[in-house]
C-alpha cells in the first residue's frame, strides 16, 4: 500500500476518516468492542468502559515486553504498518491510527525519528499537537512512563476528538475546569483529592501552529515545575500525565501503573476509565473512581 503524502493544511479530519474505513476494510484496524456504563464521583460523571474483548491487545503487548526482556525491544512505529499511516505532520513528527483503539479515530502523533518516552516533551511536540487539535476539537494525551499507563516506549502523544459519549461536548473533567482554574498567581486546584497542576488556556486556534506551540510548551513546563518535576533534570524525575485541549491543560504526576487491578493512563484524568469485566465494573464502585485516581497518583499535600 502506497503511504499518502505529507498533510495538507486542512485535511487532516478528511484523511482521517479515509484512512480509519481502508484500515477496517483490510483488518489493520482492530477497534476493541465496549459497553459503557456512567459513575458519578465528585461531580463528574466517569464514563467507565467495559471492554469485551482484548485478547489481540493484550497478545500484541505480552510478545512486545518477552521481545524486550531478550534484548529486542520491539516498536510498532518503527516500521509501522501502511495502513494505519493518516499522513507526515512535520519533518519530526506523522500520524498513525491507534490499531486497538476503543474510541473512534484515535490519533497516535508519533516522532519520525526515535525518542523515548520518557523524554521530555519538545516545542517540536508541541508543535505537532497544536497542529493536529488546530484541525480536530478533541483531548490530547500524554503518558509520561509506563507507571503513567505508556504501553510504548516510543515517544507518542495522542488524539482523540469530541465527543467521547454522544451525550457529552467534552470530558467529563471539563466540568470542573472554569476560568478561575488559572490565576495569575499560580494554579488555583480543582477539587480533587490528588496532586495536579491546571491551566484555561487563551489561545487563538486561527494562528498558525507555530505561533500556538510555544504558549502550549510553556504551560507544560509551568506545571510540571508545579507538580514537582525538576526542569533541569535530563529526563523527568517523575511519571506524569498530561491533557490538553483548545481550552485547557492539566498534569498530574503517578506513584503507580494501576491500583488492585485496574489500569489507568491519561484518559482515566480526563473521566473516562476502562474496566475488563463485570466484577472488574462492580470492583471500581467499591472503591469509587476518585480513589483510584487518587491512589494512583499522588496525594494532595
Amino acid at each position: 500500500m502506497t503511504a499518502p503524502a505529507d498533510l495538507t493544511p486542512g485535511t487532516l479530519w478528511e484523511q482521517l476518516q479515509h484512512r480509519t474505513a481502508t484500515a477496517l476494510a483490510c483488518g489493520a484496524l482492530q477497534p476493541i468492542p465496549t459497553e459503557f456504563t456512567v459513575l458519578e464521583d465528585g461531580g463528574i460523571h466517569f464514563l467507565v468502559r467495559i471492554v469485551k474483548n482484548l485478547v489481540r491487545k493484550e497478545t500484541a503487548t505480552a510478545q512486545q515486553r518477552q521481545a524486550a526482556k531478550q534484548g529486542k525491544p520491539a516498536n510498532p512505529f518503527l516500521p509501522y504498518e501502511d495502513a494505519l499511516f493518516v499522513g507526515n505532520l512535520s519533518p519530526t513528527h506523522l500520524c498513525l491510527l491507534n490499531k486497538f483503539n476503543v474510541v473512534d479515530h484515535h490519533l497516535l502523533v508519533v516522532t519520525r525519528a526515535y525518542e523515548s518516552q520518557e523524554d521530555w516533551l519538545t516545542l517540536a511536540d508541541f508543535t505537532a499537537l497544536a497542529m493536529t487539535l488546530k484541525e480536530i476539537d478533541g483531548l490530547g494525551f500524554y503518558n509520561g512512563g509506563r507507571a503513567a499507563g505508556a504501553s510504548q516506549h516510543h515517544k507518542h502523544l495522542q488524539v482523540v476528538p469530541f465527543p467521547f459519549h454522544p451525550d457529552k461536548a467534552t470530558v467529563p473533567i471539563a466540568a470542573l475546569i472554569h476560568p478561575r482554574s488559572s490565576t495569575t498567581a499560580g494554579m488555583a486546584p480543582l477539587p480533587l483529592p490528588f496532586h495536579h497542576g491546571v491551566l484555561t488556556l487563551d489561545l487563538d486556534w486561527s494562528q498558525d501552529a507555530a505561533a500556538i506551540a510555544p504558549i502550549l510548551w510553556e504551560s507544560y513546563r509551568q506545571l510540571a515545575t508545579h507538580i514537582g518535576v525538576d526542569l533541569k533534570a535530563e529526563r523527568p524525575n517523575l511519571p506524569y500525565n498530561l491533557l490538553a485541549t483548545r481550552q485547557w491543560m492539566l498534569v498530574v504526576p503517578r506513584s503507580r501503573e494501576d491500583y488492585q487491578g485496574i489500569p489507568v493512563n491519561s484518559l482515566g484524568y480526563a473521566g473516562s476509565l476502562l474496566v475488563k469485566t463485570a466484577a472488574g465494573l462492580a470492583h471500581l464502585k467499591q472503591i469509587g473512581p476518585l480513589n483510584l485516581l487518587a491512589a494512583v497518583g499522588q496525594p494532595m499535600a
